[in-house]
């Protein structure tokens, strides 16, 4: 075995900042994650819990097998926007009856679990994960629909959502909708275009559209019963295949609809009995990455806590060194890692990259990216060099590369380094941030001395003087302005990232995310990349 040794100093001051520093950032994190947790608010929640109903997590807990974990997805979209935290909805990865599957639930003390923009990215988000992954789709339905005051925003790009289901169910990806309370209007489409629908005694109202809407509509009277209730699609009109008396009850019919599934993975999971954890306690991963992100540190020591033994196979180790690559496997599953180890990516690690991407996809084995880059050299030397043909390569690898692609953001994930290491424009099947990550066109002090200089040139050719303290307020702006906009809180709330984890769940995370990707078949590029200029 290839054990990668630790240099990491625990005793050290320099550790007990970075570990300090962190916790922080967790604890702020796990403010922003309460919120969500929250939904509503007291009074909302209350009046959720007075009708009889249970809460959307507690849902989802009582759905998945007893003792395994659910991995939620996007927990802070929305974050910073008019809109709560969660975004009305919850997804993730969760386990029923043994059958990996993606989960979505509407929160309905919160609006009455109506959809806002950021809950419908949110959805569809889910929905990509479910089809590139072929995960069977269970949805806890509980909404009325839109939320009116923003439809511009939902009405057009909201049509996607039953595009999905659709889709899904021609590729052979079973849907599931359990129907809990309200499913109107546009929302009746869900169980409409599902595989399989159930529905409960009494709570389940699903039509296009309410009597209010009929009577002004036909002038017809009705009741939500005969209008849309269980028993009228049980006996009546068929859209409801299962009939449940109350929610616990339609939450065990689901399971045994998953059970009868006959939905097998394509690749068979690793025997846990084999797989060994590393040699280092992940508790370490805390003090590894510095406040201050322009300093570097050693990729291999956050390898080291989250591979199977500690066991690395270094990649060319000696060229291109300010990139870490290698082999190893994670839970029993085979990955090929790439690392920024000191921030910069040169030619030389561009070239390296493209190689072992391509290796990878001979290999048909996944690529975890692990992100702290500054983007690619600049300057004199480098562009004569070729770093703009050689990081392009590295591009054209990841670009076309056909296995599938993991991404965490440990430390800066800044310019087309982000693209480089598989940012989200790059479609990587799972992306994940740490709190100590940030991600933007450049650094804040860059980009703010290149806006002086830019503007301090434009004075001298039209021959004006220059503004020094106007230049000290703005450069203070705009740092303030892009250091806010780089923190992995703010792109988790527009949905860049696929949430924002505690680094010492790392290992997990990136097991449950490998043994979805193994659902699906797949397999790398066999000559099909596009031209490397040489």
């Amino acid at each position: 075995m290839t054990v990668l040794p630790t240099a990491l100093d625990t005793d050290s001051p320099e550790y007990a900042a970075h570990r300090a520093a962190l916790l922080e950032k967790l604890e702020a994190l796990d403010a922003e994650h309460a919120k969500a947790l929250a939904g509503g608010g007291e009074k909302y929640v209350a009046r959720h819990r007075g009708r009889g109903k249970l809460l959307a997590r507690e849902r989802i807990e009582l759905l998945v097998d007893p003792d395994t974990p659910f991995l939620e997805l996007s927990p802070l979209a929305a974050w910073g926007s008019e809109y709560p935290v969660g975004a009305s909805m919850v997804t993730g990865i969760g386990v029923v009856e043994g059958v990996e599957c993606l989960i979505t639930a509407n929160d309905p003390t919160v609006r009455g679990g109506a959809t806002n923009p950021w809950g419908l990215r949110k959805a569809l988000r889910a929905n990509d994960i479910a089809l590139a992954n072929r995960l069977p789709v269970v949805t806890m339905v509980e909404s009325g629909g839109a939320d009116l005051p923003s439809q511009k925003e939902i009405f057009i790009p909201g049509g996607q959502v039953f595009r999905d289901l659709t889709r899904l169910s021609a590729a052979g990806i079973p849907t599931v909708a359990v129907v809990l309370g309200n499913s109107t209007a546009g929302g009746a489409y869900i169980p409409g275009m599902s595989d399989h629908v159930i529905m409960v005694r009494e709570r389940s109202k699903v039509f296009l559209g309410g009597p209010p809407l009929v009577k002004m509509a036909t002038g017809e009277e009705s009741d939500d019963e005969s209008l849309g209730g269980a028993e009228m699609h049980a006996r009546v009109s068929g859209l409801a295949d299962y009939f449940a008396v109350d929610e616990l009850d339609a939450i065990r019919q689901a399971r045994r609809v998953v059970a009868r599934l006959n939905h097998r993975k394509a690749h068979p999971d690793p025997d846990p009995a084999f797989v060994e954890p590393p040699k280092y306690d992940p508790e370490e991963l805390l003090g590894i990455v510095p406040e201050d992100l322009r300093t570097p540190f050693d990729p291999r020591e956050v390898i080291a806590r989250i591979v199977d033994g500690s066991d690395f196979d270094e990649f060319k180790p000696r060229y291109g060194t300010s990139l870490t690559t290698g082999w190893a496997t994670l839970h029993g599953y085979p990955v090929g890692i790439l690392a920024n180890a000191q921030g910069v990516l040169f030619s030389a690690e561009s070239q390296k990259a493209a190689q072992f991407i391509q290796l990878a996809d001979q290999r048909d084995i996944p690529l975890l990216f692990l992100h702290n880059t500054t983007g690619y050299m600049v300057g004199k030397e480098y562009e004569q060099g070729g770093i703009i043909k050689h990081g392009a390569m590295m591009i054209n690898a990841v670009s076309n590369s056909k296995v599938p692609h993991l991404s965490v953001l440990m430390g800066a994930s800044y310019g087309a380094g982000h693209y480089g290491m598989c940012g989200r424009a790059y479609d990587p099947r799972f992306l994940f941030a740490w709190p100590s990550a940030k991600s933007a066109v450049m650094g804040p002090q860059q980009l703010a001395g290149v806006l002086s200089i830019v503007m301090r040139q434009s004075a001298a050719s039209k021959g004006q003087p220059y503004d020094e303290e106007g230049d000290k307020a703005l450069r203070a702006m705009v740092e303030q302005q892009i250091e806010a906009e780089s923190l992995p809180m703010f792109l988790s709330g527009r949905l860049y990232d696929d949430g924002v984890i505690d680094p010492r769940d790392t290992r997990t995370v990136l097991g449950i995310c490998l043994s979805a990707i193994h659902t699906a078949p797949f397999e790398g590029v066999r000559g099909g990349f596009g031209v490397f200029r040489m």
